[in-house]
């Protein structure tokens, strides 16, 4: 899509330049490290360094001496503090599991906190938080997910069996013309943003207000676990979201140390600011992945999959954390994708271990079953001797069954696919990158020697969770805009796309327009930044009062220019007659001064020039795509080189194509860190052996492509009014699969990745084992 920088309204479809980069790129971004309030004290935790044990003992009284120490506090000293809720509150079957923001009785993974260490500046804080002993009988450490199922309190370790299942897969596997069975596993990763976590808490005596700064993402759910856990009104606790210097998942949820600040800032009486060390955020912060698939299909002849069925091990870590069960839920929901499967059956095994419990990661839950299920289709070709876009072909639905119902649920919303043509798309691409070319080019490499290959993964995203969002909209004298949203900015350029929506329904330049967000104090609800919804849901009520307001400011100014409104239209901030343009006319400003409450020519008008309004969804979006990449293995070893790499997506319309690139390659390049190197690793007693960046690799620059990207909006949503799908994940989501295709290819074994992360010393191993 052509880019016009430039563009004065900044047009839906433009790709004009983010309103959020100046201060980010001038070094005056206010993160959480930046926020500090006078007679502010420092917290540091003390973590268990052991991975499962029954605490005997906590001794803090060198700590607590030491000069500079306000307080040492264990899980004695806030009793009265409950257990960290889910994001949509308490689930009975879970409760047990829950972590309390200090560690009572047990410890359940390194890192779990035992204590907090509370002090006049952070290098005190850290070396009294040194000073405390802890004393721990250790227990038998669970690390294989895989192994039986242990006690915990009053159950087990597995703490649910979920199944989700439409139509009859015994019958359909009896009737089979061939099965094909496999065993694949995804490592366990996470986002590692450049900016670890970072929390302030500070209380207002004098308005008994208790404000948190620096969580993100999801601040008025994060809001109302807090008021739960310290029985305060909603009015009576603020959060704040500052910039953000990555969120990918996990950041913004609601972790032991965010509670621990606010309870501190109330009880000691100061505000309390706590920056975490990258170890800390290694072992901490919430990881994800880990799960294992054994998965089967039912074949017919023409090589139709008629049956699915998956068992699914995932590995929750030592709690479960504020996510609940979102991701064994998004996995067995949307396992399928884009194929048809008549018939399908997954059941999760949700189980703790003694790890950093596990969450979300950008595309939970469809990076992991993406990789899976088009490992499986790769397998069925194999199977039935058929070229793998064959069989791919075979199975998608097709344009006209849309719009797709399945007998799932995904967060709590039935599976219904929009209208999409998967099997265009499929064509688009092979097209775009001239796959034959490139595969005849590819085998003459081959017969030379090289090992160089192409693989293919598709993949489809939900997007848009609901129900609702809403938005307010103020223009003030000056003809400026304001827009209050409950939505969050965590990187993705939120405030640039609200203001293009709000400038392209009201009819002015999105430079004139405020974004405000992620500030529970200025507007009463808000979902969020999360599962790929600001901008199908946010910009959506966006859309919709911004258009009350072009609404309000034309019947004003039909009465100040004495003329129809139909006769009226809004450039550029000002009301003009569409047949005289250089006629009379006024301004936003003029507009809003003539509604204010004194104005005589108000009339009967509600004053101001202002609206809020609310847009609710009935599904989520489901945008879609697939990925194609080349790759070249060294024999030596067992590196692997991406060529070339290829994203399609259709994202139903876009506001701003520069930015929904930007989400892509930024996605790519952590898919391609969870493909090939980005792996938490324990040893047998559940220590940690990727706490810093030597041993948890991240790609580089240099191992980075560059892609191509074909964003098409040929099927824009049947759900918003502007067609809007989400954008944030799809980058990531194919990466897996695909990149394992393209090494199966390269190496000429089919089948040979069954896990990730594919790393040179698991690749060569492959490769010396089927004396590649």
């Amino acid at each position: 899509m052509a880019s016009t920088p430039n563009r004065l309204l900044g047009h839906l479809g433009d790709s004009v330049v983010r309103l959020e980069d100046p201060p980010l790129v001038a070094g005056k971004g206010r993160y959480a490290g930046d926020m500090n309030f006078p007679n502010q004290l420092h917290m540091r935790m003390v973590r268990s360094p052991y991975a499962h044990g029954e605490i005997k003992s906590i001794d803090t009284a060198e700590a607590e001496a030491m000069p500079g120490v306000v307080a040492v506090w264990t899980s004695e000293t806030i009793l009265d503090i409950p257990p960290i809720d889910f994001r949509e509150g308490v689930n009975p079957a879970l409760e047990m599991f829950r972590q309390y923001p200090l560690a009572r009785g047990l410890v359940r993974y390194v890192g779990d906190p035992v204590a907090a260490v509370f002090a006049e500046d952070p290098y005190l804080a850290e070396d009294a938080a040194e000073l405390v002993v802890i004393h721990v009988d250790e227990l038998p450490v669970l690390i294989d997910v895989y192994d039986p199922p242990q006690d915990f309190k009053d159950g087990t370790t597995e703490a649910a069996l979920m199944e989700q299942a439409y139509g009859d897969v015994e019958k359909a596997f009896a009737d089979a013309y061939k099965t094909v069975e496999i065993d694949v596993k995804i490592g366990r990763h996470s986002g590692v943003p450049l900016e670890t976590r970072g929390a302030i808490g500070r209380y207002d005596e004098s308005k008994d207000i208790l404000e948190l700064h620096g969580a993100a993402k999801v601040p008025h759910r994060n809001r109302d676990t807090l008021c739960r856990m310290f029985n305060r009104p909603s009015s009576g606790v603020h959060l704040h979201e500052g910039h953000v210097g990555g969120g990918f998942g996990v950041r913004g949820e609601l972790y032991p140390e965010d509670v621990l600040v606010c309870a501190a800032a109330m009880r000691l009486g100061r505000p309390v600011k706590w920056i975490e060390d990258r170890q800390e955020h290694m072992m901490a912060a919430n990881q994800s992945r880990q799960q294992r698939h054994i998965i089967r299909a039912a074949i017919a002849e023409d090589g139709e999959v008629t049956a699915i069925d998956d068992e699914l091990y995932l590995d929750q870590g030592g709690y479960i954390r504020t996510h609940g069960t979102r991701v064994a839920n998004m996995s067995t929901g949307t396992l399928p994708g884009q194929y048809r499967f008549p018939n399908y059956r997954a059941v999760c095994h949700f189980r703790l271990t003694n790890k950093t419990p596990a969450a979300t990661y950008r595309s939970p839950g469809r990076f992991e079953t993406t990789f899976v299920r088009e490992r499986l289709m790769d397998a069925v070709a194999v199977a039935m001797d058929m070229d793998p876009v064959a069989v791919r072909r075979r199975n998608l639905i097709t344009l006209e069954e849309m719009p797709y119902k399945r007998e799932l649920n995904v967060l709590g919303d039935s599976v219904e696919h929009d209208p999409g043509d998967y099997v265009a798309q499929l064509d688009q691409a092979m097209d775009y990158i001239r796959w034959d070319e490139v595969q005849a080019a590819l085998m003459e490499r081959r017969a030379k020697g090289e090992l160089v290959g192409m693989g293919l993964a598709m993949f489809f995203e939900k997007s848009g969770l609901g129900p609702s969002d809403g938005a307010k909209i103020f223009v003030d004298t000056t003809g400026a805009i304001e827009v209050t949203t409950g939505g969050a900015s965590i990187g993705q350029g939120f405030e640039t796309a609200m203001a293009q929506i709000c400038a392209e329904a009201i009819g002015t330049d999105y430079r004139r327009i405020r974004v405000g967000h992620g500030q529970t104090d200025r507007i009463d609800y808000g979902v969020g930044a999360h599962a790929s919804r600001a901008t199908v849901l946010t910009g959506s009520a966006v859309d919709k009062t911004a258009r009350k307001i072009r609404e309000k400011a034309l019947d004003m100014a039909s009465g100040l220019l004495q003329t129809p409104e139909d006769a009226l239209d809004i450039v550029d901030g000002v009301v003009i007659i569409k047949d005289n343009p250089s006629g009379p006319s006024v301004t936003l400003g003029q507009v809003a001064e003539a509604l204010v409450p004194t104005s005589p020519s108000r009339g009967d008008r509600d004053p101001y020039l202002s609206a809020e309004e609310w847009f609710h969804i009935d599904h989520q979006t489901y945008p879609y795509g697939l990925h194609i990449p080349v790759v070249s293995v060294d024999r030596e070893t067992g590196g692997v080189t991406i060529e070339r790499y290829f994203i399609a997506y259709d994202i139903g319309r876009a506001i701003n194509p520069m930015m929904i690139e930007g989400q892509l390659v930024g996605g790519l390049a952590q898919g391609i860190g969870g493909a090939l190197f980005e792996e938490f690793v324990y040893d047998e007693r559940g220590e940690p052996l990727s706490v810093t960046f030597a041993d948890y690799l991240i790609p580089t620059l240099r191992e980075l492509p560059k892609p191509e990207i074909l964003l098409t909006e040929d099927h824009p949503s049947m759900r918003t009014p502007l067609g809007i799908k989400g954008a944030g994940e799809a980058g990531i989501t194919g990466a897996g699969g695909a990149l394992a295709s393209a090494i199966d290819n390269a190496i000429g074994v089919p089948g040979a990745v069954t896990e990730i992360p594919v790393t040179p010393q698991k690749l060569k191993k492959i490769m010396d084992d089927n004396d590649v």
